[in-house]
């Protein structure tokens, strides 16, 4: 049986990128840094990482009509993803996110969202079929709240699974997360969710099961190079992180919920799902820049043999 499409909601920005040895403190100035830009914006990294994963894609998204949407959505349609719902907006300029990447591969990020803060329910509404016959909804919180839930709602209610990543953090009402099938949170996003500090495994399982009684079935705490916990009804499990030098972390948890939605829409089991998950995401680390470090299909496997 073929895979069902994903339908990925989110975000588009062009990311500008400074390579320093440290990133700055406030009031600093650091010299010497290497800059480069790269297409970005979590939603659109979710959409490309699934695409190069093996996905067949579709976006929704809003993006300015300038010469940053445009390369963004020239990007898209080399990549293969469906852009029919890739909105282009009169009034606000496309997405941009300043990026300092540090030599141990951490990174501070700041966005100015522009056309992604207009990414509307009404948007979302225009994709209802499209949204019921995909296999995996993937969302994230770059784009207005009222947006991810309506998204939700038509996913649930056409019995679509929905992965939400978290990100960036925020408060979330029990109402979206009700439509939830999957969390992603990482440690961070897990201890806002739920105010409970995510420094062990053990606390990590008790803020997963903190989440899950709000009405999430299935919850995915990624812990960086430790791997990623897995609860839900029947387990829980430590899926083992594949050790890579990291060169750059932006985009490594949205390389991981591309791929996850991947491997879901295939029917992989979620053990199975999530190492492949987190095999495309320690590969994304490995390289510079949000999407172009997204990994092909022929590299995740690679990394899945060793």
């Amino acid at each position: 049986m073929a895979a069902k499409p994903i339908v990925v909601v989110g975000s588009s920005n062009t990311d500008m990128i400074i390579k320093l040895d440290r990133i700055p403190r406030p009031g600093e100035t650091i010299l010497g840094g290497q800059f480069v830009t790269a297409a970005g914006g979590k939603g659109a990294n979710q959409a490309v990482a699934a695409a190069r994963a093996g996905g067949q894609v579709a976006f929704i998204a809003r993006v300015g009509r300038d010469m940053l949407g445009d390369q963004a959505v020239a990007g898209f349609v080399r990549d293969g993803i469906n852009v029919d719902y890739v909105h282009r907006d009169k009034s606000s300029p496309s997405g941009v996110a300043l990026i300092f990447v540090a030599n141990d591969g951490e990174n501070s990020i700041a966005v100015a969202s522009g056309a992604n803060g207009k990414l509307s329910p009404a948007d979302v509404k225009k994709a209802k079929t499209l949204i019921a016959a995909a296999g995996v909804l993937v969302m994230q919180l770059e784009t207005p709240l009222e947006t991810v839930q309506a998204a939700a709602e038509l996913a649930a209610r056409a019995g679509v699974r929905v992965i939400l990543n978290p990100a960036p953090a925020q408060p979330l009402p029990d109402e979206l997360l009700r439509c939830i099938s999957i969390l992603t949170p990482n440690e961070t996003e897990a201890e806002l969710l739920t105010g409970i500090r995510v420094d062990s495994q053990a606390t990590a399982i008790k803020a997963a099961e903190a989440i899950r009684a709000r009405g999430v079935p299935t919850v995915v705490v990624t812990l960086g190079a430790k791997g990623a916990l897995l609860v839900d009804g029947d387990q829980r499990c430590l899926v083992p992180g594949f050790k890579v030098e990291a060169v750059d972390t932006t985009a490594a948890g949205d390389v991981f919920n591309g791929a996850l939605a991947v491997a879901l829409a295939e029917g992989k089991g979620m053990v199975e799902a999530v190492r492949f998950a987190s095999a495309a995401a320690a590969i994304s680390v490995t390289c510079m820049g949000a999407q172009p470090s997204a990994p092909t299909r022929r590299k995740i496997a690679a990394m899945l043999k060793r």
